[in-house]
């Protein structure tokens, strides 16, 4: 049976308008630029190190990119083409597959197994299945492996590990630990450390803690050691559940182990367990711990410690861990700058705010989508409009491609000061940039509407919402 390979519509907002924002009159400077939007949309237009990258020649990269994808998508329609090029075949779905594009994918790999060259390889089967597992796609997943199956392939670990990563991602626990139990009585292909990484990295996001136990178990019985990789998947998990007592003990465990070291990732891992749940002391407390270890803190950790610092309202330690950044030869990126604009911002300190922002720009740092979005929520949670106006220009004479977050604050902060014309217009050029509006957006529009008195409109508006997901 072939795979699904009909691309769906991707935008949940086929029919979905506010009548009584159909009268729109002109638009200001950011809503009525007549300058292209870009595609392809992102909101990390920095590099973790701040450095920038030619948005001229990245665009056109993208369009040739997309194009490319585009040519060999319209042929994979076809059946009369059975004798490609393998270079531009092979290329397409490679790069279909590094941008998640499941459904593409899946039509390309379907032209590819129609030409006269082709050769099964398990390799593409991985690659596609590990892809599936990310687009969280099980059903296309099983049936690409019944397909590999047909053409005579044996699975090799690397696919079953695949369809393991492909089940346990999307939920399916079950289906993935039934699939380790069918490679341990294959005798050619069984379990590896690999293997049983990815698994138990799906039980921990998923909080089954409770399966761990098992999954150890079979590790020891089949002689597979757990590594420093296996430790730090399951303390990063603890650390996220806020199992702080399992997460130290596992940690004392691995350090008695003598065969697996704690490393960076571990440090990240306790610094930001305990700095997201505010407990500050003990985040010093390992801070100081790793140090004594010989481990020393990357750009990571205090981009961490800083982000703990302004959610503790603990200003004057987050600038100074700032400081010590830049005495010790550590670079502030943009992840750096944004994360203390944003403290700031939520804090109420208009001034402080506009400071960092300043000295983010004269480091040469470019702002991107999140900055912007922190700038955007503070002037609206002061009030101040015009401010957010100023920004909407810069992001006009700006790289930045506004994303859906970007528009979700913007249509928010109109939608509480009552410019519920302004905030329409901003939900038309959503889509025009390609942007498919969430549940915020939709819930931040009703809310306005119903603020403003207009209750049919948002009862409209959230009716057609509801029809577009019983369309699903």
């Amino acid at each position: 049976m072939e795979p699904h390979l009909h691309l769906r519509d991707a935008s949940i907002l086929r029919s979905c308008r506010v009548d009584s924002m159909a009268s729109i009159g002109p638009t200001r400077s950011f809503i009525s630029s007549s300058r292209a939007p870009s595609l392809k949309r992102s909101s990390d237009q920095a590099s973790d190190n701040g450095l920038q990258r030619d948005p001229k020649k990245g665009l056109s990269r993208i369009l040739r990119k997309d194009a490319a994808i585009r040519a060999i998508e319209r042929k994979a329609n076809s059946k009369k083409y059975n004798n490609l090029w393998p270079k531009a075949v092979l290329e397409a779905l490679d790069e279909a597959i590094q941008d998640n594009l499941w459904e593409t994918s899946l039509k390309i790999f379907g032209l590819l197994r129609q030409q006269r060259w082709y050769e099964p390889r398990c390799e593409t089967y991985t690659k596609l299945l590990m892809m599936l597992g990310k687009c969280r796609q099980p059903e296309q997943a099983s049936l690409l492996f019944q397909i590999l199956l047909s053409e005579g392939l044996k699975p090799s670990i690397d696919v079953y590990t695949a369809l393991v990563s492909a089940y346990g991602r999307s939920g399916l626990l079950h289906k993935a630990i039934s699939i380790v139990d069918e490679m341990k009585s294959v005798s050619d292909y069984k379990p590896n450390i690999h293997t049983y990484s990815i698994l138990i990295d799906c039980c921990t996001k998923l909080r089954r803690f409770d399966l761990l136990k098992g999954i150890l178990t079979d590790m020891s019985y089949l002689g597979i050691a757990c590594n420093t990789v296996t430790y730090n998947t399951i303390i990063n998990g603890f650390g996220k559940a806020k199992m702080f007592e399992q997460m130290e003990s596992l940690l004392l465990e691995m350090i008695e182990s003598g065969s697996c070291h704690p490393d960076l990732i571990t440090f990240n891992s306790l610094i930001k367990a305990y700095g997201n749940s505010e407990q500050i002391e003990k985040m010093e407390k390992w801070y100081n711990e790793f140090q004594l270890m010989g481990i020393r803190p990357d750009v990571w950790t205090f981009n961490t410690m800083i982000s703990s610092y302004g959610k503790a309202g603990m200003y004057d330690k987050m600038v100074s861990v700032l400081n010590f950044m830049e005495n010790r030869f550590f670079s502030p990126t943009v992840v750096t700058m944004n994360t203390i604009i944003d403290v700031f911002g939520r804090a109420g300190n208009i001034e402080k705010m506009e400071e960092y922002f300043k000295n983010m720009k004269h480091q040469g740092m470019k702002p991107n989508s999140v900055t912007y979005c922190s700038l955007v929520n503070a002037y609206g949670k002061s009030g101040n409009i015009e401010k957010v106006e100023s920004i909407l220009r810069q992001i006009e004479n700006s790289d930045v491609v506004p994303d859906t977050p970007l528009f979700n604050c913007l249509i928010n902060v109109y939608g509480q000061a009552g410019d519920v014309k302004r905030m329409g217009e901003l939900f038309l050029k959503m889509k025009e940039n390609k942007c498919v509006p969430d549940n915020i957006t939709f819930g931040t529009m009703i809310r306005a509407l119903n603020a403003q008195g207009m209750t049919e409109a948002a009862q409209r508006l959230e009716n057609k919402l509801l029809a577009t997901r019983d369309d699903k």
